[in-house]
């Protein structure tokens, strides 16, 4: 397959995102020998700090159902995810740090506002194009950090981090899919998740049962 590594951020959004939403089919990325990028990893990092902390602007010539399939064409572990950018070293540990922190950003600036309020885990109708993409977020992403990684334990607790700050956002789409990631890294980091959680079920915001529920079985791991 042909391998696209020196593009521009704006030929980069292009590439990824302006390809058409096929009715039927697979998505292009499948096609056979579709061209992939295959950038070196500062410039990944580089790359998708910019795109998550400016989302408004860097995705606005775009359908929500165009900026679903870009995303999932980079980041989904299905598709061309995983490709080792996130958790390579020869990225400085502050870039990676930055790169992730700004998650939050793109659930409060792209997520939380056009995302329907439905709820993922029970397939509720109603949703948009995006909100597979915001609950399976977590699920999706590529590994930030291997286990002999000297910064593991920063670059993990940073990931975590941004998934409790999602849970503040007044969007039921967000805090699923913080709960949805949390419940996937409860295994590995039990006391974080524990804490993340009962923050959340602890303030005072009314919330539906389900969601409730969801974050209970989040708590100790039990979500899909």
């Amino acid at each position: 397959m042909p391998a696209v590594s020196d593009l521009s951020y704006d030929a980069w959004l292009e590439h990824a995102f302006s390809p058409p939403v096929r009715l039927h089919g697979y998505p292009w990325f499948f096609d056979e020998d579709p061209p992939w990028w295959d950038p070196q990893p500062p410039v990944a990092m580089d790359y998708f700090t910019r795109l998550f902390s400016t989302t408004e602007r860097s995705l606005a010539g775009f359908s929500d159902a165009q900026i679903a399939q870009g995303f999932t064409y980079l980041l989904s572990t299905s598709a061309s995810g995983d490709n080792g950018w996130f958790y390579s070293t020869s990225t400085p540990t502050g870039a990676r740090l930055r790169c992730v922190e700004t998650i939050e950003k793109l659930f409060a600036d792209l997520f939380a506002p056009r995302c329907a309020t439905v709820l993922g885990h029970i397939d509720e109708p109603g949703a948009g194009p995006l909100n597979s993409v915001c609950y399976m977020w977590w699920d999706e992403f590529p590994c930030v950090a291997l286990p002999n990684d000297p910064d593991c334990d920063l670059l993990h607790r940073a990931a975590i981090d941004v998934m409790r700050r999602t849970l503040r956002l007044d969007s039921i789409a967000c805090q699923e899919a913080a709960l949805h990631g949390l419940g996937h890294w409860a295994r590995y980091r039990p006391n974080d998740v524990a804490a993340a959680v009962d923050e959340f079920l602890g303030d005072s915001r009314d919330r539906r049962g389900e969601l409730v529920s969801y974050a209970q079985s989040a708590r100790c791991g039990c979500v899909l």
